[in-house]
This record gives C-alpha cells, sequence and structure tokens, in this order.
C-alpha cells in the first residue's frame, strides 16, 4: 500500500484521545474510495486503488462491517478503542511482510472489543 492509498485525519487522531464506549461512525463507498467519518467529519479515507481498497476491507473488518456497495453506507458504533485499531490498520503497509503478524492482532483485538470471539464473527 503506497501512503496516497489511504488517509487518517488529525480529527481521528483527537477522538483517540478522550476515550469513548460509543461512536456512531458511518462507512461509505463512493466514487474516491471507502470513507470513515464521524457526522460529516472524515476520519479515514481509502482510496479507489488497489492498495486503497485492499486497506478498506481491513478496515471494515475492525469496524465489524462489510464494506459497503458503491453509493451504500454502513453504520458502525464502536468504542474509541476498535477506532485506534481501524486507523493503525490503515496506517500499515501491508506490501510489508512484517506488517502481517501485526495486522492479525489488530484484527483479534477489534473483535474482541466489539464482544466477537474471532475476527470477522
Amino acid at each position: 500500500m503506497l501512503p496516497a492509498d489511504v488517509e487518517v485525519s488529525d480529527r481521528a487522531d483527537e477522538l483517540l484521545e478522550a476515550p469513548r464506549a460509543h461512536l456512531a461512525l458511518s462507512v461509505r463507498q463512493d466514487s474516491g474510495g471507502m470513507a470513515v467519518s464521524l457526522g460529516d467529519e472524515e476520519l479515514i479515507r481509502c482510496r479507489l486503488t488497489p492498495g486503497g481498497m485492499a486497506a478498506a476491507g481491513l478496515v471494515a473488518r475492525a469496524l465489524g462491517v462489510p464494506v459497503p456497495a458503491a453509493g451504500a453506507e454502513a453504520a458502525a458504533r464502536v468504542s474509541t478503542g476498535v477506532l485506534f485499531r481501524a486507523a493503525s490498520i490503515a496506517r500499515l503497509d501491508l506490501s510489508n511482510e512484517a506488517s502481517m503478524p501485526l495486522l492479525e492482532r489488530l484484527l483479534e483485538e477489534a473483535a474482541a472489543q466489539r464482544g466477537q470471539a474471532r475476527p470477522g464473527a
């Protein structure tokens, strides 16, 4: 994944400074790729590139939702801990094999924090 494929906003980082049990996020796909937003504030943008959409699938998985179809939206109600893991996944260099154990760990932790036994459950 190239740095231009994914962007995590400063607002996402600000949200992580104060733990919250529930953030009502929207995950939508548009002509530019997939975006994770809180209200009208875009937190994570995965562009419509092979690397960006690979990251989008993993970010959506961490949030516990499927990647929405083009023009559609999915709701995710998660804690800041889950958002932290999704943002961390978005920042991973997926082309680096050394990132894979960290990716699996982040997905497992996100699933556990959402109250699921394993990722994708």
